[in-house]
């Protein structure tokens, strides 16, 4: 790029990857997967708040129950 923002006259295109995206639906396995690891990481952040996984609250429980929620939530955006 030149400091105006244009490309000089000798520069190759720039080329871009398309992804191919698929249109068979994901197996029911998946849509299971994801309430599930949103059910275990809402399960565990309620038990640790409830001191009901070790008498005190945890920050270790409240991690885990999180990556239990960024486990569904990534799942989520894989679901066709």
């Amino acid at each position: 790029m030149t400091p105006k923002g244009t490309q000089p006259h000798n520069a190759k295109p720039s080329v871009e990857t398309v992804r191919e995206i698929s249109t068979e639906p994901s197996p029911p396995w998946v849509t299971w997967l994801l309430f599930g690891l949103l059910a275990i990481g809402m399960l565990v952040i309620f038990l640790n708040y409830t001191k009901l996984l070790g008498g005190e609250v945890n920050n270790g429980f409240t991690l885990l129950g999180l990556g239990f929620i960024l486990g569904g939530i990534i799942t989520a955006t894989r679901l066709n």
